[in-house]
């Protein structure tokens, strides 16, 4: 226990010096159903230990909500995200929206409202360009987040639930909740077409999210059947290694042309009758 206690303490102070340069941004395109083409994307961060290597977001994510150094790497992940998404719709010459993570910390800070407004500003991002995306999780507290979550869209932004399904929130959350954005936790993806349960949840969380006016973005395809099925039925975006694994944004910059017809192709042979 001594030394597990030793271990997470060591863990915590190199945390504190990830923002000199030992965190960065990856980024995994979305595909918009409607429009054919690559549109949007998911702002994930990596930490490149100078010692351990690589280490998983699973691991020191937990740990800097504890420390409360969630808040300032939070806020460096939104401005390099909103960044580097001005710097490549400018490289690309179109418009290419990006989603960021909030985390229950993030959310609990009094100055957040303020933080993104600041952002915003600072980076000169369209408002509309800028997804924050909630867990199921943080309905616990919905008197508390629910105002957050309207000052936030009044600025402009969407607001997105991630991971849906995976929680134990009811359902009238989604009807409280002021969110523009559904998205299908991968656990269900992975398996629609091989268990007639999770299959049916997530033609239930589409019909459900059509019924209330919400968008829907199912992660972790892997399959040309999986995008079949989610495009069949009415699915608007998707995310997953089918498409492409998270990049750089260097990678992001020079594959985009590839990566956009690659889609094509699978676009085409959507459409071809079977």
């Amino acid at each position: 226990m001594q030394k597990a206690r030793e271990n997470r303490m060591r863990f915590e102070n190199d945390l504190k010096y990830t923002l000199n340069g030992q965190l960065f941004l990856e980024y995994q395109p979305q595909l918009d159903f409607k429009t054919g083409e690559i549109s949007s994307m998911e702002a994930l961060i990596r930490w490149r230990h100078p010692e351990k290597g690589l280490i998983s977001p699973f691991e020191f994510i937990p740990i800097a909500e504890e420390s409360g150094l969630i808040v300032p790497i939070g806020n460096w992940v939104l401005e390099t995200a909103c960044r580097d998404t001005v710097a490549l719709q400018q490289k690309l010459g179109k418009r290419i929206r990006v989603a960021v993570n909030l985390s229950i910390g993030q959310i609990y800070q009094e100055d957040l409202v303020d933080e993104v407004e600041r952002i915003l500003n600072k980076t000169g991002i369209t408002p509309s360009d800028l997804q924050l995306e909630v867990t199921e999780s943080m309905s616990d507290n919905v008197q508390q987040i629910i105002p957050v979550l309207q000052k936030l869209k009044a600025l402009g932004v969407t607001i997105a639930m991630d991971d849906f399904g995976t929680g134990y929130s009811s359902l009238s959350y989604l009807k409280e909740f002021p969110i523009d954005v559904l998205k299908i936790d991968r656990s269900f993806v992975w398996s629609i077409l091989d268990s007639e349960k999770d299959e049916a949840l997530v033609r239930m969380i589409i019909s459900i999210a059509k019924h209330l006016g919400l968008q829907v973005v199912a992660e972790g395809i892997e399959n040309m059947a999986q995008l079949r099925y989610l495009n069949e039925h009415e699915c608007d975006k998707i995310q997953g290694y089918y498409i492409s694994k998270p990049i750089t944004l260097e990678q992001l910059e020079s594959k985009f042309s590839e990566l956009q017809s690659f889609v094509d192709v699978q676009m085409k042979q959507l459409r071809v009758p079977r």
